[in-house]
């Protein structure tokens, strides 16, 4: 399984939606994420791919579209 494809999964899972035809829309400002499920979304990239971002370093303008999510994960695995 790839990083797309397991960004994707997780993004499913926590937001009870199919996010892969949203690919540059803001989760926040569509309500789908919120803090709880940012925390949630970090703690899945490490367990599944092994990417570790500590929350305090988490920018949420850099993690707020499936896209970006996506570019991000790749950067850090």
């Amino acid at each position: 399984m790839d990083i797309k494809e397991t960004v994707l999964n997780i993004l499913n899972d926590l937001t009870g939606n199919d996010v892969s035809g949203v690919m540059d829309d803001n989760l926040f400002d569509s309500g789908l994420l919120d803090s709880m499920g940012s925390v949630q979304l970090l703690l899945q990239l490490q367990s599944e791919l092994g990417i570790n971002v500590p929350v305090s370093e988490f920018e949420r303008s850099e993690w707020d579209t499936p896209n970006k999510i996506i570019s991000k994960a790749e950067s850090l695995a």
